[in-house]
């Protein structure tokens, strides 16, 4: 990744974050911690997911011409995140990641980059 490229440039645009997406929610689903809450039906989620994340990564504001301004703490609110259901998020990505073959130094970045979010969404004390 250049210094001039967005992270959804160096990721592969739109095929990339669905890629991402489409890796990332099995795990989320099996994780003990934070499966139990997302609904039965993760496809609404996913596409949530895909449409913020190209937006996130730097790619067409996708997510905010459908549904406006992110908003993500306010839009998280309603569920308990921990700390280490913040840290559970992260670790499914890093997994999703790693068996993309996003290389290390992207994958630095990303985890980086959505690691301030997830630890701003706690709204719940520790376990």
């Amino acid at each position: 990744m250049n210094s001039y490229m967005t992270i959804y440039e160096a990721i592969g645009g739109e095929v990339g974050v669905r890629r991402i997406v489409e890796a990332f929610y099995p795990k989320v689903q099996r994780n003990p911690l934070i499966g139990p809450l997302f609904p039965a039906d993760i496809t609404p989620v996913m596409e949530k997911q895909f449409l913020f994340l190209t937006q996130f990564f730097g790619g067409p504001q996708l997510y905010s011409d459908q549904y406006g301004h992110p908003m993500m703490r306010a839009r998280h609110l309603p569920f308990p995140i921990t700390p280490q259901r913040a840290e559970a998020w992260l670790g499914c990505m890093r997994e999703a990641l790693e068996e993309l073959g996003v290389p290390e130094d992207l994958r630095a970045v990303i985890l980086e980059r959505l690691s301030g979010p997830a630890h701003h969404f706690v709204n719940t004390p520790a376990d």
